[in-house]
């Protein structure tokens, strides 16, 4: 039996393998996907972003608990980490996460590293988070780093997604206002016993009345918690349920959604693919490797060498 018919009975060791083979990209890849991308779709995506220091981690934490402890739903958590600037992989570690779930068998903690991808979300994340959904979690956790027009990549992996500011986020808010209206369906003002947590919320929902009247679709809550004490987790979680009521009930919305997604999903994989076809040709064919040598050392700027290599493959 191979690994994809094992991960589909339930076997967690076949899916931490499956796993491990697309965060390292294998070439395995191209045969694994398709033959579980039409199943699967039952499972609520969330995406959590927002800057480093927000809390995010602490959110996750206290949403998971809330979710097994209420709904006694199955939970798989994603946490993009920064790269390690050697190995590529997760600095922060699935072992310091989260401990308190460590012998719920019913959570699932995965770290990735973002490996200095465009919107801090690697291409294998889209990849894992679909086996998350095969294999039969409920509830599926994506934590990612950063937050801005760099961000945008959540969008197109999270059902929902929540923006983790704190009260010291104001001039985050300043300079990202057109980036957070466009990942955010429900903004959070973290860490809310600070100073200006009240000013910080104001400032936010001021920019949500703003969208909301150019615009006719939901209107963005803005909510405070304090995650460390748990404070504020239910609301979270019970915008996050009417969210997802939101789009079943707006189909159109929703199928918009999906077709931007797969759009999306097929252009990214069309470019991987053909870098890839690029790179290893250029090992094989003469004219390649040369091209490729004059845009390393100079001689040739890159957009001319690639209309060259494009006309050549």
């Amino acid at each position: 039996m191979n690994l994809v018919d094992q991960m589909l009975e339930g076997n967690v060791k076949a899916l931490t393998r499956l796993i491990t083979l697309i965060e390292n990209q294998s070439s395995e890849i191209i045969k694994i996907m398709p033959k579980i991308y039409k199943k699967g779709g039952q499972a609520l995506v969330v995406g959590i972003t927002g800057p480093p220091g927000a809390g995010k981690s602490t959110l996750v934490d206290q949403l998971t608990t809330l979710i097994r402890r209420e709904e006694k739903k199955k939970v798989a958590v994603l946490a993009i980490d920064p790269s390690s600037p050697f190995s590529g992989g997760a600095v922060l570690g699935d072992r310091i996460r989260m401990q308190s779930h460590a012998k719920d068998s019913d959570v699932f903690i995965r770290s990735l590293g973002a490996r200095g991808s465009y919107g801090g979300l690697s291409r294998a994340t889209k990849e894992i988070v679909r086996l998350f959904d095969v294999f039969g979690f409920d509830i599926i956790l994506v934590e990612t780093v950063g937050v801005g027009q760099s961000e945008l990549g959540i969008m197109e992996v999270a059902d929902t997604t929540v923006v983790v500011l704190v009260p010291e986020s104001g001039d985050t808010v300043q300079t990202l206002k057109a980036g957070l209206l466009e990942i955010a369906n429900i903004f959070i003002v973290n860490k809310s016993d600070r100073p200006n947590a009240s000013q910080m919320k104001h400032q936010l929902m001021e920019m949500v009345g703003l969208e909301h009247l150019e615009k006719e679709k939901w209107l963005i809550p803005v909510l405070q918690t304090q995650a460390i004490k748990g404070t504020g987790i239910e609301e979270l979680w019970a915008k996050i349920l009417e969210y997802a009521a939101f789009l079943k009930k707006n189909h159109a919305v929703l199928e918009h959604k999906k077709r931007q997604e797969r759009r999306g999903e097929f252009l990214e994989i069309l470019t991987l693919t053909y870098q890839k076809e690029f790179l290893r040709r250029a090992q094989k064919e003469t004219k390649l490797k040369l091209l490729l040598e004059d845009v390393e050392n100079g001689a040739k700027d890159p957009y001319t060498a690639a209309s060259q290599a494009v006309r050549k493959i």
